[in-house]
């Protein structure tokens, strides 16, 4: 076994802090393929088991309930099952290039279908909740072999979809059925029973996984128009464990509470990967995550209970929590927040800060990036409102753009631009050439299409999307300012500010917001108090 990181083949026993930029390009002087220790994430999986074998690797909670007892899935256990889906897939005539996509709730098993689709093909995690038509054009788009589904089961619809979609996926070979009986003389098979029948102890195919092999395809981007897959290598995914696990000083037997769907990079790699790359163990909410009520409901008695380092969540999760009281609960295990997805609004940041006594490390990233790029460094200060510093061997700039997205130059110190990215996180392009037009500036860098700026320190700091930006009489407004202002109001627990199409204007700004539990406002109270503190 090396050292304490698991990912590194140099770290020795301690992680080093990378307190300073020169501390992290001294720790850059060494290339990072000369580091890493693993080629995929099959690779990644068994390293973490080598340093937790008869550990958790998943406790799996039906109800969010701290109370229950969760159903464990030890590193031996889960390793083995992940080796047997590969084979599962591979008998059903899965080979490198072919894509295995799957419906799937936060059950145990849909652990074990993305690493063993990433370990056999291609896996391709759809979210489940989007309508018929738009699964359809994702399956069809990937080029879908084999579909791993959810079966009949009250309270869902994954099954029905799957039913009404079937017959538009040309390119499909096999369906298999998670709690379901299958009947195979239609193609539909039990995943029990198939996955019984193939060994444990090897891949079948004989397969050797290159880092520069496709892992896995994710959507991005809108419901409308032609799907767009993000390509990720198991390089690119594998990074993310490497560099989360740095920073964030990953150990063998820790929890974290797990709720995110794994259609979300940032819950299927910025979790669940760093997590079970270095021998910690995911505590799955319910199969909803966090859509679960329970689980926000319930989320300090999940802390005692489970004793995690960290509330990782997205900033809506977060923000929610704070309105929960935590009466005579034990959370000194908490460490520190994390959040992503979206920026955590400063007054949610603030309120974290003050009232829980956690600093908090906000990331930034996109799946074009394989997740996290940014992160505030724990070994550093923390910036509330920046998305902190690159990760090692991860590179930033903000950038002006022509208006067909050439590069005129690079921004001056807090000025604000368009944030691209690149690095080796950063994909390689979307499966269908018409939409990698614009993707990359100078070819390497992703354009992210946020607009941001870096201060004289090398923080990061997102100050909007340029699509996002409200255009009045010509006059491009950021929605930012104004929803910090909402968010600033007693009773508003979330809000949003978009553009309304206006005849005179061209658009004007108009704010949603989500009230805390039992909060009132009168009407055009939050008007008024928009107005009141806006320049």
């Amino acid at each position: 076994m090396a050292g304490i990181h698991a990912l590194d083949l140099l770290i020795g026993n301690d992680y080093p802090d990378l307190a300073t930029d020169a501390e992290v390009r001294a720790f850059e002087q060494v290339a990072y393929a000369d580091r890493v220790a693993a080629a995929s994430t099959y690779d990644v999986l068994k390293l973490g088991a080598e340093r937790n074998p008869d550990g958790a690797a998943i406790q799996f909670l039906q109800n969010a309930d701290p109370a229950d007892t969760p159903l464990v899935v030890t590193y031996r256990d889960f390793v083995a099952r992940v080796t047997q889906a590969a084979n599962m897939f591979h008998a059903l005539g899965a080979e490198k290039g072919d894509v295995i996509s799957f419906m799937l709730p936060l059950v145990p098993d849909a652990f074990v279908t993305l690493f063993g689709a990433e370990a056999a093909g291609i896996a391709n995690p759809v979210n489940p909740l989007l309508e018929p038509h738009q699964i359809a054009e994702i399956l069809e788009a990937a080029n879908t072999k084999i579909l791993v589904a959810l079966g009949p089961m009250p309270g869902t619809d994954i099954w029905q979809k799957v039913e009404q979609i079937r017959p538009q996926l040309k390119h499909l070979k096999a369906i298999v059925q998670v709690f379901g009986g299958g009947d195979p003389d239609k193609g539909i098979f039990n995943f029990s029973d198939l996955i019984k029948q193939q060994p444990s102890d090897r891949l079948v195919s004989g397969r050797k996984i290159s880092g520069a092999d496709i892992a896995a395809y994710f959507h991005t981007g809108g419901t409308t128009g032609t799907p767009k897959l993000v390509r990720h290598t198991h390089a690119n995914q594998v990074y993310q464990a490497w560099a989360l696990n740095l920073l964030l000083k990953g150990k063998p037997g820790a929890n974290l509470l797990f709720g995110m769907p794994l259609f979300h990079v940032g819950g299927s790699l910025t979790q669940v990967l760093t997590t079970l790359s270095n021998g910690s163990s995911l505590v799955v909410l319910s199969p909803s995550g966090w859509r679960n009520p329970n689980a926000v409901k319930n989320i300090w008695g999940l802390v005692e209970r489970f004793k995690p380092e960290a509330l990782s969540s997205v900033p809506t999760v977060l923000a929610a929590t704070l309105a929960v009281p935590t009466e005579n609960a034990d959370i000194s295990s908490l460490k520190y927040a994390a959040g992503g997805g979206s920026a955590i609004p400063v007054a949610v940041g603030s309120a974290i800060q003050d009232r829980l006594k956690l600093p908090v490390v906000e990331v930034y990233g996109m799946t074009e990036t394989s997740s996290v790029h940014t992160l505030a460094y724990p070994s550093r200060p923390i910036r509330l409102g920046s998305v902190g510093l690159p990760m090692p061997y991860a590179r930033v700039r903000v950038v002006q753009l022509d208006a067909d997205g050439r590069l005129i130059r690079d921004c001056k110190p807090d000025e604000i631009g368009v944030v691209i990215m690149a690095g080796p996180g950063v994909f390689g392009g979307y499966l269908s050439d018409e939409h990698n037009k614009g993707a990359f500036v100078d070819e390497v860098w992703v354009n992210s299409g946020d607009l941001g700026r870096l201060d004289a320190d090398g923080y990061l700091w997102i100050t909007g999307r340029a699509k996002d930006l409200v255009i009045r009489g010509g006059h491009n407004i950021d929605p930012a300012p104004i929803e910090e202002i909402m968010f600033r109001h007693p009773a508003v627990g979330f809000a949003a500010v978009v553009g309304q199409p206006d005849a005179y204007a061209g658009e004007l700004p108009v704010g949603y917001v989500q009230l805390k539990p039992g909060a009132s406002v009168e009407p055009g109270e939050l008007e008024a108090w928009v107005r009141e503190r806006t320049p």
